[in-house]
């Protein structure tokens, strides 16, 4: 089969034909119909960040595609069956797993990080964590929910817990907190975009944004965003992983208000302990998503809660990865899909 290997940070991806996969007992093999590009795969690839399996390595996590053969002991599963494969895979044995938090399994496994991923054209998959995808959802643009749409999830449902009628700030509107804003709305909360870009937070508006700031220089985030919501937010989700942005998003709170990072950063950022303190704020971080939660995703996606369309950019071949790639490095568009 065809592949995209990562050889190590700093290097291009070598696209090579690779020996095909075989299923082994309780696995299945998935023909590869979409994998999104996510700024996960820059980490590896431009910023140093480790793989815990040494390259050579297929990247790409975010994955839709069709059963095209099954290993043995695998039951409840058909060849042909249209499926999203998780992000991430759980233990399933330890106690979060136990309790309904896989999502922080501390022997998880990811694809295109523990394990082959999906910029090829088949990927080995756990027969347990395939989850079934309606007829009516385009393949190749559900591998998306694998991630950009399943992370939202859980940081606005679970952790950041936002309620109808809310104000809910989400910085940065990039692949992830552009849905961010779509997860907010579709819960019933009232939603400020934050982004440097005018594209992404017009795209913010269509999909239910009822205020927008352009940040940048000169722009006092916390003071637009209280022109708009009064108070302040009560609930900011900060998208884009920085110092910087990390303590703009906290300064929209208001009083009791709860911030939830789902950005990704290896930095520290100082934290102003008397506002979470005098004014009962609260902070926590947001991973993933549970498996038992993706069939909700689907829901909302199935009935037009959640769009895929507007939030996805372009779609490539295989063989113009480094084209997306390159798209993502310089900010341009949402969400780039490849098809293997």
């Amino acid at each position: 089969m065809r592949a995209a290997i990562y050889t190590g940070p700093g290097k291009p991806l070598e696209l090579k034909q690779v020996p095909d996969p075989k299923p082994k007992a309780h696995e299945v093999l998935v023909d590869v119909a979409g994998c999104g590009l996510c700024h996960t795969d820059l980490h590896y690839l431009d910023h140093g960040v480790a793989t815990a399996h040494p390259p050579p390595l297929i990247l790409g996590h975010e994955i839709s595609g069709t059963v095209a053969a099954l290993g043995p002991e695998v039951e409840g599963v058909q060849v042909g069956e249209r499926v999203i494969v998780p992000a991430v895979i759980p233990c399933g044995r330890c106690s979060l797993c136990q309790t309904g938090r896989g999502n922080i399994c501390a022997k998880m496994r990811m694809f295109g990080n523990h394990m082959d991923g999906g910029f090829a054209e088949q990927v080995l998959v756990p027969a347990s964590e395939l989850v079934p995808l309606p007829k009516d959802i385009p393949l190749a643009r559900a591998s998306i929910i694998a991630d950009a749409i399943s992370t939202p999830y859980h940081a606005v449902v679970n952790r950041a817990a936002v309620r109808a009628g809310e104000w809910v700030v989400v910085v940065g509107c990039g692949g992830v907190g552009i849905n961010a804003v779509q997860m907010a709305q579709a819960v019933g909360a009232r939603v400020i975009a934050v982004d440097l870009s005018e594209e992404k937070l017009q795209v913010a508006t269509k999909l239910g944004a009822v205020g927008t700031v352009k940040a940048g220089a000169g722009t006092d985030v916390g003071k637009s965003v209280r022109a708009i919501a009064g108070d302040g937010a009560d609930v900011a989700i900060e998208a884009v992983g920085s110092p910087a942005t990390v303590n703009s998003a906290m300064g929209t709170l208001r009083r009791g208000g709860r911030l939830c990072l789902i950005g990704y950063s290896a930095e520290s950022a100082p934290v102003p302990l008397h506002r979470i303190m005098f004014l009962e704020q609260s902070l926590v971080g947001s991973l993933g998503c549970r498996p038992v939660d993706y069939p909700k995703v689907i829901d909302l996606v199935r009935r037009g809660k959640v769009q895929l369309d507007p939030v996805i950019s372009a779609e490539l071949p295989l063989d113009r990865i480094d084209e997306g790639l390159a798209r993502l490095r310089r900010g341009e568009g949402l969400r780039t899909v490849i098809e293997p």
